[in-house]
């Protein structure tokens, strides 16, 4: 582990000091402050599921004029992983790559095309430390078509999406915290209704997923193989759900049916609290709900599990404060098949979602004021013993610092440096070290 402490010390010196010399570049406008979050990479919450954040971005989308209004989007990464496991074994790669892809305007005001490739190749990945999800099996590269779609407007509400996709829902999502994201070859509608001027919004969002491509993976699969299924079960997801906001309150629902392999229910409520004028209080609770459905092809037997949690947060200027509780139970743990796990404890290793286990998060943030894009996290998760005789308590620390360069000659720019520590008790007490480094570059102007 000397290696990596002399990583982390080496990269918390230069972080501050590559943001400090960006911060006093003569002429550089400062972007709006950020606002704070504590959602994982990976975790889409409901709230930001289906559509943008907000109608007005949806509306310009629909606007925009076929060739005339092309948009192209151009990414190159590179990531550098390292994981010392709890039985000693390691698993390290460190790849490189990205994405190229573009999107058409509408054509007749309604249809659009996209497509998006994506590349991982090894610079470093000794075959006896596999694993890291940078690589394919083998820590081999590839370079796959992860998008090609088409896309109708309904009308300026709505769109329908027809191919090959990434998509953001609690347990469907693009979970994108490796090289390349999950796509999925399917159907969907989505809409955004109201919300100009203060007016309530809804969104909601239906589809039929057939197909996966997995972030290490070159090739669509089966939904039901990928969430474990026999190689010979062929079957999709529905999915149905929708999410209303007014004011500081946004609560929603989604549904997702796979024939004979697992049905999921899930809901989220939030609540924002003004607190003065520069402080906020969060209050957030969600609730899982997974049932085995129709011939159990999934685990050959029926199951089932739930899980909710609770969050509290305490916004004030550029700092965040959280804590959150999870608990699940049920007689099997969750899962999570096709996405990054939404629970609020769920963090860079652990998902804390073992039947019988509960767990605390206590996590603090800050988005520095002087130095726009330079922002810190750490937090610990604490929980307990899971139902199964043989699985025992683990504790989880994270650490995370991240620079996103908004202006000046560096704009485009993304380090981030991701640290965790996770204890597993009992009998015999083993760690786990995970270390990442993470360089995105969006050249500005596409």
């Amino acid at each position: 582990m000397k290696a990596i402490a002399c990583m982390l010390a080496a990269a918390a010196a230069l972080l501050p000091a590559l943001a400090r010399a960006q911060a006093t570049a003569p002429g550089d406008e400062p972007p709006a402050d950020p606002q704070p979050s504590s959602t994982e990479q990976g975790q889409t919450p409901l709230d930001e599921a289906f559509a943008p954040r907000d109608r007005a971005a949806w509306i310009r989308e629909t606007r925009r004029q076929a060739w005339k209004d092309t948009a192209f989007d151009v990414q190159a990464r590179t990531f550098y992983l390292d994981r010392d496991k709890y039985d000693d074994s390691q698993s390290s790669a460190w790849a490189l790559g990205g994405s190229a892809g573009f999107k058409t305007g509408y054509f007749r005001e309604r249809f659009a095309l996209a497509a998006t490739g994506y590349t991982s190749q090894r610079l470093y990945g000794p075959d006896d430390k596999d694993g890291t999800l940078l690589l394919k099996p083998g820590q081999k590269g590839y370079t796959v078509l992860g998008e090609a779609y088409g896309e109708f407007l309904i009308n300026e509400d709505t769109r329908l999406k027809l191919g090959r996709f990434g998509i953001d829902t609690p347990y469907v999502n693009r979970n994108d915290a490796r090289m390349t994201p999950n796509t999925f070859q399917a159907l969907a509608i989505q809409g955004v209704y109201g919300g100009d001027d203060g007016a309530p919004q809804w969104k909601f969002g239906a589809g039929y997923f057939d197909k996966i491509k997995e972030r290490n993976s070159d090739t669509f699969v089966s939904m039901a193989k990928d969430a474990g299924a026999p190689a010979w079960v062929d079957r999709g997801v529905y999915t149905l759900g929708a999410n209303y906001t007014q004011g500081r309150l946004s609560a929603g629902a989604i549904y997702y049916h796979s024939n004979d392999i697992i049905s999921i229910f899930y809901t989220e409520g939030k609540y924002a609290i003004p607190v003065g004028d520069t402080a906020r209080l969060n209050l957030a609770l969600q609730y899982s709900d997974q049932d085995s459905a129709g011939d159990n092809l999934l685990k050959g037997d029926e199951f089932s599990a739930h899980q909710w949690g609770g969050k509290v947060e305490l916004a004030y200027k550029g700092a965040l404060f959280t804590t959150g509780y999870t608990r699940a139970s049920g007689g099997t743990n969750m899962q999570n098949p096709w996405s990054g796990y939404p629970g609020y404890t769920s963090v860079q290793v652990e998902d804390f979602n073992r039947s019988g286990e509960g767990a605390w998060l206590l996590r603090a943030s800050y988005a520095f004021q002087s130095v726009k894009g330079l922002s810190l996290y750490a937090l610990y998760v604490d929980g307990s013993d899971p139902d199964a005789p043989n699985e025992y308590a683990k504790d989880e620390y994270n650490l995370n610092a991240q620079w996103a360069v908004a202006d000046g000659p560096l704009k485009g720019l993304m380090m981030r440096l991701r640290y965790a520590h996770v204890t597993q008790k009992g009998p015999q007490s083993s760690d786990l070290d995970d270390l990442r480094l993470l360089v995105y570059y969006d050249p500005p102007g596409l």
